[in-house]
């Protein structure tokens, strides 16, 4: 398949230091769709033979260059050859327009990645697993149940953004008449950017300082986005999406057969993370009148907010992680 050419920055522009234990490289690769995808390959140095490897990607408008970067290089620390990609129309990846989402595509990005390092010389095609962080938890989750290759799955701090989109946060906006409101306000501005050809973006989060009255999980947000892990290409710490970028969520929801998953799955999520509720219901259901039990797991992390598992080295547990995929890889 074609590969499109993509600007791709060749320094180092990440959001966290590189490490001097492992080796780094960009690759592209290309989704079913067509669309050429960009990475951060991430090698132990000195390795020989066939590595277990594991695709990386989240959290939801974020880029490889910050959270997902970290998860791969850090496990890269830890013996495994891993990619962290930029979903199709974000970041450095291709695919137009820019800034939009998709179930369906944003699955497919996960099992395109499945498809890259499944054919690498260098890696064991037989030990291949993927880490989806926030927005790409559900997603990575949705992967899982349609792709036997994946040996083992982590869904860290998850969102699973269909529910977050037809209901709403805490599922406030749960009824018919809320999701109509959406429906026909995103139909009608589709009618009016078609006519000036202008696509607008839905504004990323908001700028510090936050407002004092703000929830809790605006500040979070925006002290990493905007704080802490500023990056120039992530949709968060900018303009947003397109502002219909997530109109196909409002009416497909994934997970839907999350208790066939026959693979390993550790969904890991903090305490006092205001998106506790997506991956406690989406554990819940996936071992809900399920076969395959025995290799899933809920780890909470006592205490944590929703970002701490975006950076905070002191909270995630990456140890656990390294041990979970070598048990089921």
């Amino acid at each position: 398949m074609k590969t499109e050419e993509l600007k791709m920055v060749s320094e180092w522009d990440k959001t966290f230091p590189k490490s001097e234990k492992v080796d780094h490289k960009k690759i592209t690769f290309v989704n079913r769709y067509g669309i050429t995808l960009a990475a951060d390959m991430y090698s132990p140095k000195n390795a020989t033979g066939k590595l277990p490897a594991i695709a990386v990607s989240g959290p939801f408008g974020a880029v490889k260059e910050q959270c997902a970067g970290l998860y791969a290089q850090t496990m890269a620390e830890r013996g495994y050859l891993t990619v962290a990609f930029d979903p199709s129309f974000t970041g450095e990846s291709g695919g137009m327009p820019r800034y939009m989402a998709s179930p369906d595509i944003n699955t497919e990005d996960f099992m395109a990645a499945v498809d890259f390092l499944s054919v690498q010389d260098y890696v064991d095609a037989d030990r291949i697993g993927i880490i989806g962080i926030c927005g790409w938890g559900g997603m990575a989750l949705n992967a899982a149940a349609l792709d036997t290759r994946i040996k083992a799955t982590v869904a860290s701090t998850m969102y699973d953004m269909t529910r977050a989109n037809a209901n709403g946060y805490f599922d406030s906006e749960d009824s018919e008449e809320a999701r109509f409101a959406k429906k026909l306000a995103m139909s009608n501005l589709r009618t009016e950017e078609y006519k000036t050809g202008v696509y607008s973006r839905a504004g990323g989060c908001v700028e510090l300082p936050v407002p004092d009255d703000a929830p809790f999980f605006v500040k979070d947000y925006s002290e990493y986005y905007k704080g802490r892990c500023y990056h120039a290409r992530s949709l968060n710490s900018n303009d947003g999406w397109n502002r219909i970028g997530c109109q196909s969520f409002l009416n497909q929801p994934i997970l839907t057969y999350s208790n066939e998953i026959r693979s390993a799955v550790l969904i890991v999520h903090g305490e006092k993370a205001h998106s506790f509720y997506f991956g406690k219901d989406a554990y819940d259901a996936m071992i809900r009148d399920s076969k395959y039990t025995n290799n899933k797991e809920l780890l909470v992390i006592p205490g944590a907010v929703h970002t701490d598992l975006y950076d905070n080295l002191d909270v995630i547990p990456f140890d656990k992680m390294a041990d979970f995929f070598k048990q089921n890889m």
